[in-house]
């Protein structure tokens, strides 16, 4: 019976802080860590793939607004601009990778997924959005468009004075595509899906599939996909090789190896970072507590030399 992984591919593999976001840029990122993902098929390993799009979900959204300033276009909700990136990045991905696959003489299908993961409507979220998207704007200018379009805003925690969309972030219950996805990728398919944590959605009081006006923590809902899909194992690929406890201080501490319970005591703690590191953490313990072999924190360099970085389990074994 073949292994079945799950490696979510974080922002930083597709777009990296100090670039603009072009897409020869992009490109090059992508295939750089694509390259580092050959050796789990070469072993024989079922891959599904998820990645981030917060970066290319802001850029929608600006265009959003500007196409509205300008030539007075109907802005496009939440759901729909994260459906968006899901086909526009995982078109990129599948076909960069259709390329490095044929390089190294690989014959595998690769497909890509547009996947809907669904949450509660009356998720405190929805009361106390936290999830900051989109440009910044000054403060009159926030003032007039909450005013205008009902928008909440936080200051940006980057620049002082400037103000930014703040959208609910709720915690996703259920993806909606995964029986297609578990059957493709437990057929051999390398399954491209779930990008930015899967285009949000809820499910009313007839059954029917609705839009949410929300973003969906990637981490998580990979951690929940690879549950639903039953696989053996889920790495999470990001810009540090190893998880640290109190990250930058004169006390950090570097982990190679946690456990469940020395993963939640540092969780309550506080030791990890509360926006970066900790719901990769949580999302790694869902994964290994929903029935996971092995769970992995690192970057895609560590992944490719097999030494996995910050891998997490059930028991020290």
């Amino acid at each position: 019976m073949q292994k079945l992984v799950v490696v979510a591919l974080g922002g930083n593999a597709l777009l990296r802080g100090n670039q603009i976001g072009t897409i020869d840029e992009q490109e090059s990122n992508t295939a750089e860590t694509l390259r580092s993902l050959l050796f789990l098929i070469q072993a024989g390993y079922n891959v599904v793939i998820t990645y981030g799009n917060g970066p290319q979900v802001g850029n929608i959204l600006m265009r959003n607004d500007a196409g509205e300033q300008l030539y007075d276009l109907a802005q496009m909700p939440l759901d729909v601009c994260v459906a968006d990136t899901q086909g526009g990045i995982g078109y990129m991905i599948e076909r960069i990778l259709r390329n490095l696959l044929k390089e190294e003489g690989i014959n595998k299908e690769v497909v890509t997924v547009v996947s809907q993961m669904a949450v509660k409507k009356d998720d405190p979220a929805f009361q106390n959005p936290t999830k900051r998207v989109g440009k910044t704007y000054s403060k009159e200018e926030a003032d007039e468009l909450k005013k205008r379009k009902g928008w909440i805003f936080k200051e940006s925690t980057k620049e002082k004075g400037k103000w930014r969309r703040v959208v609910p972030s709720p915690v996703p219950v259920t993806l909606i595509n995964e029986t297609v996805i578990e059957n493709l990728a437990k057929s051999g398919n390398i399954v491209i899906t779930a990008g930015g944590g899967g285009t949000p959605v809820y499910i009313d009081e007839n059954d029917d599939i609705r839009p949410a006006e929300a973003v969906i923590d990637k981490d998580l809902a990979s951690s929940l996909l690879s549950v639903q899909i039953k696989a053996d194992e889920f790495y999470i690929l990001t810009d540090v090789p190893y998880v640290y406890a109190n990250f930058g201080t004169k006390n950090q501490q570097r982990f190679e190896w946690l456990n469940r319970d020395d993963a939640k005591k540092y969780l309550e703690q506080g030791a990890f970072g509360e926006g970066s590191m900790k719901p990769k953490i949580e999302a790694c313990l869902n994964f290994v507590e929903g029935g996971g072999t092995k769970a992995a924190i690192t970057e895609a360099t560590k992944l490719k030399d097999r030494s996995y970085g910050t891998r997490i389990t059930l028991h020290y074994t």
